[in-house]
């Protein structure tokens, strides 16, 4: 992956050497006791494997049974079709299961890019995710990730692909090796059945031998027809969707005419996009992307050891469609669209729906009443020459908007409101001729769905908040082999999930996150040779676990180092407190 000239440069920049992962971390106790980063030491030459502050995915204490799906060497695989098996639940487990489990393991050694990797079970994109930059030596990575609400795909064999574009040649000698395991972990007494969806229906294109999901260009969108079952009565589209080229960090693209003033430097388009969903052309829900970084991004040292949010972990983005399932219950095709809105170079979308059906009905039927969302955004760009040469750029929008439809089922009628608000600014000073950027992006908002089922009202509200700040500077570019790069970067993902029943009720929180990631880092070279390099950070996540128990980590590195692990006790009122001023 690559953008401006001088980050294809950073992006063949052989990274550090891997000493021993880290796992957990006791609570008070450094992970690495009396251990200290040497004198001279700096992340380009030598870090730690990739860690991070996330709670780790529980495991439930019942039967189990592992299935190694994949354990591959990626050499030379780009353009080529993705790696393929089959996927069948052991006999020992076959199910019900209370959870599955996904265990993705890297390790790379020599001189790579970051690439781009995702793994598809029947068609549908289960896990999406970017690889380490390696050094000679080589480094290692995990990422654990629960699949069960896949568990209507899981349970029949299918075809598992992985896949992971990687080019090995003279200069770039990072051959991936992945292993991929899946657990099976049987229900019982204690561990009931997970409730999921009746069906999964992938939207990429499973026809084919490539990977399933869809390149979307500029101003592009993707559309896949789908016959719904007849009697529908709720539908959840999950969505992936990430940026390429110079749409990597879209959050720091300008205005197109200031962008050809320095094109070696700024990428146009502006900075505002947002990843719009349509149900025959009528716009049906939006999400807005978080702002990732790459492991190569902005500038490598950045990311050793702690990664960017979202880096190894990519989020996918619910949009409930379901106030559109009884005019989807009606047998016909129907057309669901993703477009990455803003869009100034190619995106990788794809997404699954996850449907659920009326037992003691053969058919629903029903209509929307409301749809207020806009087919786009109306979003306010002002510049602002300064006397010094340099051009502040401000970029604002938001929206506020509602769609209502109702189904008629047989516990009678059921109407969900989908309703969201959110407001979006980028302010950017842009100086030097482009060699210098300070960028601070706010992004927050809220979506509520609200069910009315006869006397019944129940409402779930998913609130977020993506603050990112970043100020980059190019000292010298010269070429490949010489130049000078540094940065500091602040990213904070905010997400807070609250229910309640009946309008009237308190709401109740169900999970929250606090992740805060704090990086700077710098790199020269002269004629190739690594002049100087180093980079520090931080990461704090405050939040709930996947069991809903409080938990806090803290981790601080230097020179590629970790200084510093503490895992410390919480409460969830102080956590939710915290996260609402975010």
């Amino acid at each position: 992956m690559f953008r401006h000239r001088w980050t294809r440069a950073l992006r063949g920049v052989s990274a550090a050497s891997a000493l021993t992962a880290l796992v957990g971390g006791g609570l008070a106790a450094p992970a690495y006791a009396g251990a200290t980063p040497k004198p001279d030491s700096n992340p380009a030459v030598d870090y730690q494997d990739p860690i991070d502050a996330l709670p780790p995915v529980s495991r439930p204490d019942t039967k189990s049974c592992s299935v190694t799906a994949v354990d591959h060497d990626f050499g030379y695989t780009l353009g080529g079709p993705p790696y393929t098996t089959t996927l069948t639940p052991p006999k020992r487990c076959e199910g019900p299961w209370n959870k599955v489990v996904l265990d993705w393991s890297g390790s790379v050694k020599g001189r790579q890019y970051d690439r781009l990797a995702a793994v598809f079970i029947g068609g549908a994109e289960v896990f999406r995710t970017s690889t380490a930059e390696p050094d000679d030596d080589g480094i290692s990575w995990h990422v654990a990730k629960d699949i069960t609400d896949f568990a209507p795909l899981l349970k029949d064999p299918q075809k598992l692909q992985l896949e992971l574009g990687n080019v090995v040649n003279d200069t770039y000698t990072g051959v991936y090796r992945i292993k991929l395991k899946i657990t099976y972990y049987q229900a019982d007494k204690r561990h009931p059945a997970a409730t999921t969806a009746d069906r999964v229906v992938p939207l990429g294109n499973t026809g084919s031998d490539s990977a399933p999901w869809m390149n979307v260009g500029k101003g592009g969108s993707t559309r896949t027809e789908v016959t719904f079952p007849r009697n529908l009565t709720k539908a959840r589209l999950e969505v992936y969707a990430r940026g390429g080229g110079c749409d990597e960090q879209w959050f720091d693209a300008v205005p197109s005419d200031l962008a050809e003033t320095a094109p070696d430097y700024l990428c146009g388009g502006g900075p505002y996009r947002e990843v719009q969903v349509a149900v025959d052309g009528q716009p049906a829900g939006l999400a807005q992307p978080y702002p990732v970084v790459y492991s190569g991004g902005i500038v490598p040292t950045l990311w050793r050891p702690i990664p960017a949010i979202d880096q190894f972990k990519t989020e996918a983005y619910d949009i409930d469609l379901t106030p559109f399932a009884g005019l989807l219950a009606d047998g016909k095709p129907h057309a669901i669209s993703i477009t990455p809105y803003g869009a100034a170079d190619g995106w990788t979308v794809d997404g699954s729906l996850f449907l659920d059906t009326d037992a003691h009905a053969s058919r629903t039927r029903g209509r929307v009443t409301t749809n207020t969302l806009s087919h786009a955004p109306v979003v306010k760009t002002v510049q602002t020459p300064g006397e010094d040469g340099s051009t502040d750029v401000s970029v604002s929008t938001g929206r506020s908007w509602k769609i209502s439809g109702y189904v008629e089922t047989s516990k009678g009628r059921v109407t969900t409101t989908v309703e969201q608000d959110f407001s979006y600014s980028n302010e950017d000073t842009v100086s030097r001729t482009g060699r210098q950027q300070t960028v601070h992006q706010r992004d927050h908002g809220a979506t509520t769905v609200t069910t009315r089922t006869g006397g019944r009202t129940e409402a779930r509200r998913h609130a977020w908040s993506y603050p990112i700040d970043v100020d980059m500077d190019i000292p010298f570019y010269g070429d490949y082999n010489n130049y000078d790069l540094r940065a500091a970067v602040t990213q904070r993902r905010v997400l807070l999930d609250t229910s309640r029943k009946g309008s009237a009720h308190a709401w109740r929180t169900d999970a929250v996150t606090d992740d805060t990631v704090d990086s700077t880092g710098s790199l020269a070279r002269e004629n190739g040779a690594v002049r100087a390099a180093d980079g520090a950070s931080s990461e704090k996540y405050r939040g709930t676990t996947d069991t809903g128990a409080c938990y806090s980590r803290s981790l601080t590195t230097a020179h590629g180092w970790v200084t510093g692990d503490r895992q410390s006790h919480c409460r969830l009122a102080d956590v939710v407190r915290e996260a609402l001023k975010g």
